[in-house]
C-alpha cells in the first residue's frame, strides 16, 4: 500500500510540475505580446510627436500650410501609421494563438521591434530635402527587413509548434502571404525610385492591393488549404 501511495504521490507531483511548466511558458508568451503592444504604441506616439503644428492666423492660412510644402510630412505620417498598424494587426492575429517561446522567437521579435522603433526616424528621413533616392531606399529597406523578420517569426512558431490546438489551419499560410506582399512592394519600389517619385510611391499602394486581391482569390479556390510546412 505504501508503494502505491508513493507512486500516486509521484504522479501527482509530476502533473503539478507539468502544469506549472505550461503556465510559466504561457505567461512568458503573454509577456512578450504585452511588450510588443507597448513598443508599437510608443512607435506610433513618436510618429505623432514629429508632426508639424499648422501655422496661420486665418482658416485659409492654416489650410495652405497643411496643403503646402509641409503636406509631405502629413502624408508620410499616414503611410507610416498604416504600416505600423498593419504590422500590429498581423502580430495580434498570429500571436494570440502562441502558447510558449521557442527557437529564436524572442530574438526575432526584438529585431522586428527595432524596425518599428526606427520607422518614425525613417519617416523623418523620408520627408527631408534632396537626395530622394537615398531617403526613399532607406525607408523602404526598413520595411523590407521588418516584413522579412515577421515571416521568420511566423515560421518559427510553426516549426516549434508553440501554438494552440484550435489554431486555424490557414493562419500561418495567410500571415506569410500577407507579409510577403508589402515586402515585395517596398523592394520593387527601390528601383522604381530612380524612375520617379510617382511610380515609386504608387508601388507602395498597388502591390498590397494586388496582394489582397490574390489572397481573396486563393481563399475562394482553396478554402480548406493549410499553411506551409
Amino acid at each position: 500500500m505504501s508503494e502505491a501511495r508513493e507512486d500516486e504521490a509521484r504522479e501527482e507531483e509530476a502533473e503539478e510540475e507539468a502544469a506549472e511548466s505550461v503556465e510559466v511558458r504561457t505567461i512568458a508568451a503573454e509577456r512578450l505580446t504585452m511588450f510588443v503592444d507597448a513598443v508599437i504604441a510608443i512607435a506610433i506616439t513618436l510618429l505623432a510627436l514629429d508632426l508639424p503644428v499648422p501655422e496661420g492666423n486665418t482658416n485659409k492660412a492654416l489650410l495652405s500650410f497643411v496643403a503646402g510644402p509641409r503636406r509631405e510630412e502629413y502624408i508620410a505620417f499616414l503611410i507610416s501609421f498604416a504600416v505600423i498598424g498593419a504590422y500590429w494587426t498581423a502580430h495580434h492575429r498570429v500571436f494570440r494563438y502562441v502558447t510558449a517561446l521557442g527557437g529564436n522567437l524572442v530574438r526575432l521579435t526584438l529585431l522586428w521591434l527595432l524596425m518599428q522603433v526606427i520607422t518614425p526616424f525613417g519617416t523623418r528621413v523620408l520627408t527631408g530635402n534632396g537626395a530622394f533616392q537615398a531617403r526613399f531606399i532607406f525607408y523602404a529597406l526598413i520595411q523590407v527587413v521588418a516584413s522579412t523578420l515577421f515571416i521568420l517569426m511566423v515560421r518559427n512558431v510553426r516549426k516549434y509548434r508553440i501554438y494552440r490546438k484550435d489554431t486555424p489551419p490557414r493562419l500561418f499560410y495567410d500571415a506569410v502571404r500577407r507579409s510577403a506582399a508589402p515586402a515585395f512592394g517596398f523592394l520593387l519600389s527601390i528601383p522604381l525610385s530612380f524612375v520617379g517619385q510617382t511610380p515609386a510611391y504608387a508601388c507602395w499602394i498597388a502591390v498590397p492591393v494586388v496582394g489582397g486581391i490574390l489572397n481573396r482569390i486563393d481563399r475562394r479556390r482553396t478554402p480548406g488549404r493549410a499553411g506551409p510546412e
